[in-house]
């Protein structure tokens, strides 16, 4: 089977790596040619555990292929994914879909023999049946079905996630498209992997409605976490009993600093713009955002309050950037909210990421200082603060960092220790709703 994966980003990479694993041939597209160029070369330009090895695998093999070119592959494949981003536009939060039709406005004059059109993006409602649109009157002899085929990738296990996965989402609307996105995704029969086939507005609509859902769990422990702060009640001993509520599940109930990353933020505010469309009202969603926006200011409050009321002039170790650990991620990380107003209000911020610098570079103020060690964020630092629970922070040796500090606060937004041990070291411990 032949694939053409439009858009060589995080998901357009992982799905076709995936797919040439599975067997398929697979020419991953894309117009930035310096990332094609790179790729070609056996460099990944994302940070994803096990890609770089699985991408060799497949390219050596002879199954997965790299091309700024799409009209040397479009002509002589069975289905092309549209795998290109659909960031939020400004000021409203609506999903931009210029790459989804400008990838089916360039494919229509291409397509020669049967071909699916599959929409791997996070799109809104009836984004399918525009694409089947436009190319049906670009070229209204081609021969082609579109389908909705959502990703459910959690950066940092996305491989396991695509190759192991809780489902496979598929949209369509004829048995001849059924049949063909069925045999790519047969392997996942071994596994007993289960594939939901269902209405191109019910795929594109479950992408959105479970990832709101995961958000607003997220937000909700949070709004807790307040409460348990203001009451003396601990937020661990709240999720771990909600969560031993098979119908809760103990799945996303982490207090923290609020939610990030490529998909919860933009979703969320799509899904809201998608429900005023159809005249719907979404209000927990819409307080869903509220509630994570509002979290991470009041983490800026916290660390002000563990510095005595003021971070002018401290020197505040910060140990992760990224918006969750095994990525490289920052978009809409906490850490983007929180330390610009800490660097703002005079404080000097030293942080460590084991991976996320380069890109922290291009978002966060340039009075930012960047280490490469752990003892070298620690070394003579008033506070240290924990953003991103990244596994070389879970385990630091904790009468190590209490010497290589000038102070002894330790701000948690992680929970990731325990209280009464940080006492008994001599911390002057903060964390989330404990």
């Amino acid at each position: 089977m032949k694939i053409v994966i439009i858009g060589s980003g995080y998901v357009g990479l992982v799905s076709g790596t995936c797919f040439a694993e599975f067997g398929a041939e697979v020419t991953c597209v894309d117009k930035d040619k310096s990332k094609i160029n790179k790729l070609n070369k056996g460099e990944i330009p994302i940070y994803e555990p096990g890609l770089d090895d699985l991408v060799k695998k497949n390219t050596d093999a002879g199954r997965l292929k790299f091309t700024d070119q799409i009209e040397s592959v479009a002509s002589d494949t069975d289905l092309i994914f549209i795998a290109v981003g659909t960031p939020s536009r400004r000021g409203g939060g609506d999903a931009d879909l210029s790459y989804v039709y400008s990838a089916a406005e360039e494919i229509a004059d291409l397509l020669q023999g049967f071909t699916v059109i599959v929409n791997k993006s996070t799109v809104p409602l009836g984004t399918a049946r525009e694409v089947k649109k436009i190319i049906s009157e670009a070229n209204p002899g081609a021969d082609f079905e579109v389908a909705s085929n959502p990703e459910f990738l959690r950066e940092g296990s996305a491989i396991e996630d695509f190759m192991r996965p809780d489902r496979v989402v598929i949209g369509v609307e004829t048995e001849r498209a059924e049949t063909l996105l069925k045999e790519l995704y047969r392997p996942l029969n071994l596994i007993e992997a289960p594939i939901l086939f269902t209405d191109l507005e019910s795929a594109e609509l479950i992408k959105y409605a479970s990832n709101a859902f995961l958000a607003t769990k997220i937000s909700f422990i949070n709004e807790i976490s307040l409460l348990c702060e203001k009451s003396g009640a601990d937020v661990h001993s709240v999720a771990k009993g909600m969560g031993l509520d098979n119908r809760i599940g103990k799945k996303f109930l982490h207090a923290g600093p609020g939610y990030g990353g490529s998909c919860f933020p933009k979703d969320t505010l799509a899904l809201i713009q998608i429900a005023k469309r159809f005249g719907v009202t979404s209000k927990i969603v819409e307080s869903t955002v509220e509630v994570n926006d509002n979290q991470k200011i009041n983490m800026i409050s916290k660390i002000r309050a563990a510095l005595g009321g003021s971070e002018e002039g401290k020197v505040i170790a910060v140990l992760g950037l990224t918006f969750k650990p095994e990525t490289d991620d920052m978009r809409d990380a906490p850490s983007l909210t929180i330390l610009p107003s800490l660097i703002q209000s005079g404080a000097r911020i030293v942080a460590h990421d084991p991976e996320g610098v380069q890109e922290a570079k291009n978002l966060l103020p340039e009075e930012m200082i960047y280490v490469e060690t752990i003892d070298d964020a620690l070394s003579n630092a008033d506070a240290v603060v924990l953003m991103t629970e990244w596994n070389q922070y879970r385990g630091l040796g904790l009468e190590r960092v209490k010497n290589i500090m000038r102070g002894n606060i330790f701000i948690d937004l992680r929970n990731v220790y325990e209280p009464d041990v940080m006492l008994e070291y001599g911390f002057d411990y903060h964390c989330v709703g404990r």
